[in-house]
Order: C-alpha cells, then sequence, then structure tokens
C-alpha cells in the first residue's frame, strides 16, 4: 500500500515536471536568455514584472499556496523541482517574489480573513510587489533590537524609523515592517507586525549600489506612515512569533534549489577547466562533494515537509548557511584558477557571493539559533 502511494506522488511529481519543463522551454523570454547582461535596468524590471504575470496565467503561482487561496496547492517537492527547471531555462526572477515566499505564507498562517481576501490573489498574479522591512543600520543580525517606532493613533498606528537592504523596495507597493508598538514591555514582546502601503507621503526610498554594480536592494525611510490596525499581522506586540515563521519561510527549501543549480554550474565549470591541475584536485573533490551533500539535505527537507514537526526544521536550519559558505568557497576558487575567458563570469559571483552569509540572518546568528535550538546546547 505504502509503495502503490509513493509510486503515485513521483509519477505526480514527474508529471508536473514535464508539463513545466515544456511551459519553461516555451514561455522564458529569449531577449531575457540572451542578452538578459545588457539589458537597461527598465527593460530588466519590465521583463520581470511580466515574468509574474505569466506564472500566473500559466499555473505556477503560488505552487504551494492552497487552491482557496489562489494557489496550485502542491507540496514543497512540485515547488523545488520548478524552481531547479527555471533556474536550468534561466528563467527571470519576478519582482514579486518576496510577497509569494514570504507574505502569503505569513497572511495564512498569521493573518486575518480580511487580509487574505485583499491581498492574496494581487501578491499570486504579480498585481502587488511587496519588500520586507526587518533590517536596520542598528539591527541587522539583532533583529529583536529594531527601533522603528509604530506609536498608537486613533484607527491604527503612525510609523517612524528607517529600514535597510530592502530588496525590491524600488518597486513595491507594500511592505511587511516589524516595528515596536509597546516600547516599555520586555524584549521580543514589544513588538508587531504591520502591513505598509508604500504608496503614500512619508516614504522615501534610496538605493545601495552592491560592489558587483548591481542593485537588488535600498534603504527606506519611514514618517509619519499610516498603517490602520486591520493591517497588523497578529496580536499587538506579537511580531516576533510572526517574524521567526517569516525568517523559516526564507531561508527554506525553494531558495536553496535555485541556488544549488548555480553552485553546480560554477562547480561543474571549474572542473572543466581545472581538471588537469592536480594542485587544485583535492580543493574540487571537496567542493564537489559538498554540492551533492546541499542536494542530498534538500532532498531530506523535502521528504520531511509533510509533517513540518521538529525534525523537517532541524532539517531546513542548516539549508543556509551550508549554501552560503559552499558558493563563497567555490567562487574564490573561481577567482584564484579561473581562465582568462571565464574571469568576468568569476569576478560577478565572487562580488555577488560576499554578502550571502550576512543577509537573511547572518551564518553566526543561524548557528547559534541551530545550536540552541536544534542541538539543545546552553546559551
Amino acid at each position: 500500500m505504502i509503495t502503490e502511494q509513493v509510486t503515485e506522488e513521483v509519477e505526480q511529481i514527474q508529471a508536473f515536471a514535464d508539463r513545466a519543463r515544456a511551459w519553461l522551454e516555451e514561455n522564458v523570454p529569449a531577449r531575457w536568455r540572451k542578452h538578459r547582461g545588457s539589458l537597461s535596468p527598465e527593460e530588466s524590471d519590465a521583463i520581470r514584472r511580466e515574468w509574474d504575470r505569466q506564472l500566473w496565467r500559466g499555473g505556477f503561482a503560488g505552487i504551494t499556496i492552497p487552491r482557496e487561496f489562489g494557489g496550485q496547492g502542491l507540496g514543497l517537492a512540485e515547488e523545488v523541482v520548478f524552481a531547479v527547471l527555471a533556474a536550468k531555462a534561466q528563467a527571470p526572477d519576478g519582482l514579486a517574489r518576496v510577497g509569494k515566499i514570504l507574505t502569503a505564507p505569513m497572511l495564512i498562517a498569521s493573518g486575518t480573513e480580511e487580509q487574505r481576501a485583499k491581498y492574496l490573489r494581487p501578491i499570486l498574479s504579480g498585481e502587488d510587489v511587496w519588500c520586507q522591512g526587518f533590517s536596520e543600520p542598528g539591527a541587522g543580525s539583532d533583529l529583536a533590537g529594531v527601533q522603528t517606532r509604530a506609536t498608537r493613533v486613533e484607527g491604527g498606528y503612525l510609523v517612524n524609523g528607517r529600514k535597510t537592504w530592502t530588496s525590491f523596495v524600488q518597486h513595491a507597493s507594500h511592505c511587511f515592517v516589524l516595528a515596536v508598538t509597546q516600547p516599555d514591555a520586555p524584549r521580543y514582546r514589544n513588538l508587531s507586525m504591520l502591513l505598509v502601503d508604500m504608496n503614500q507621503p512619508g516614504v522615501a526610498v534610496n538605493d545601495i549600489k552592491q560592489i558587483s554594480g548591481a542593485v537588488h536592494f535600498a534603504e527606506v525611510q519611514f514618517e509619519n506612515v499610516f498603517v490602520p490596525d486591520s493591517d497588523r499581522v497578529g496580536e499587538d506586540g506579537g511580531g516576533w512569533k510572526v517574524a521567526m515563521r517569516v525568517l523559516g519561510d526564507e531561508r527554506g527549501g525553494a531558495e536553496t534549489a535555485s541556488r544549488y543549480v548555480e553552485i553546480r554550474a560554477d562547480v561543474d565549470l571549474l572542473l572543466r577547466t581545472c581538471r588537469d591541475r592536480p594542485d587544485l584536485a583535492n580543493e574540487l573533490s571537496d567542493l564537489d562533494v559538498r554540492t551533492e551533500l546541499l542536494r542530498w539535505q534538500l532532498f531530506k527537507v523535502i521528504d520531511r515537509a509533510p509533517r513540518e514537526d521538529a525534525t523537517f526544521w532541524r532539517a531546513v536550519s542548516i539549508l543556509k548557511v551550508m549554501w552560503s559558505e559552499l558558493w563563497q568557497d567555490v567562487t574564490r576558487l573561481g577567482i584564484k584558477a579561473a581562465l582568462p575567458t571565464d574571469r568576468e563570469h568569476w569576478r560577478y559571483q565572487y562580488l555577488e557571493s560576499r554578502a550571502v552569509s550576512v543577509y537573511s540572518g547572518t551564518n553566526e546568528i543561524q548557528r547559534n539559533i541551530i545550536s540552541e535550538r536544534v542541538l539543545g546546547l546552553p546559551k
């Protein structure tokens, strides 16, 4: 009976993969595939925005979101399969990504019926672009130390403060913001999660240019920005619990799947171009093994996803540390051993990878979380 069930699940995933592969082959824009490095920012943004709409029309938006909320109602396995196939097909990264992988699950788990009815469909269709207002200039790794204040006024809050390293904020119509609403309450119990309309007075955005030359994120200033009570997620003072769930989704399987494809391609490039270098044989072998261990860990997460129990979260907890440090090591060797023809590729990859051990929670903090909450070690 169990064997038959497993066989049926495998067949369903294979059928989904076949459909997704065919759809991607037909729909990934040729201009993006062939010329994305030379596109202007405006051209790139237009293609990425349209890609979100294509995903919605094609039935590939919100793969793991339940059908009653407008999603496909499938499992993490299908989401990971699509992420891998999309990466291999060189598909664009849509602008609505944060809304789909972070905001939508947050609202399903912790939001009200009114919030789900108002926000979920525009998120999945690509109509609304969301960003995440967590990190601040003085509170990056120490998320509980955020200083952005949301002061009580009639009918809601006035938000004042500054968020930084905010991805997609240049395009965002909305931002979910972790802010202090109860300044006299104990740490972790003084925060609330607020849904902020970015198209109102008092919101100012300043781009942050990265060392690679790209602009993936920006800084945003809030000055007396109003948020109604109906746009608070969870209880007043209950924002920390909501934020922890968001961070779990941010470091999850779909992100790792896309990273695995990119890292695997970089390792394969090293193996092809450096196979005649005996002085690099041990390093190359180590990187190759670690890349496949990442894939193995990802499969473990997929296997345990239906339960969402402690074993699942233990498996998820290490993913971000694994892929971020692996990618940095791969690009470091690429810079050292690159052929002249590949030098520009490795330069870009190396510079892009420098920040991955810092964002989404520094690896040092993530190791603390693993040691305390997964291994049960003393603080």
